[in-house]
């Protein structure tokens, strides 16, 4: 009889944490993440600004090959 009883003391004290577990789950879980995992808004990239970048690096490259090679390239 003894033996039962200590049985459904851990069986109760088992689900009671289980629900303890269960209610601080959602509770954080409703209260949204923390601000740590909260990713800042980014700003789109714009194509049209980084294709014109871009031409310029090349047209930099270019005249810089042409200072040091001078007009004929080897």
């Amino acid at each position: 009889m003894k033996q039962d009883k200590k049985k459904t003391i851990a069986a109760a004290a088992a689900v009671y944490e289980y629900l303890r577990t269960e209610q601080e789950a959602a509770a954080q879980q409703a209260a949204g993440p923390p601000a740590e995992q909260l990713q800042p808004a980014t700003a789109p990239v714009r194509l049209w600004g980084v294709s014109g970048r871009q031409t310029q690096m090349q047209f930099r490259s270019l005249m810089q090959l042409k200072a040091m090679h001078g007009w004929k390239m080897r």
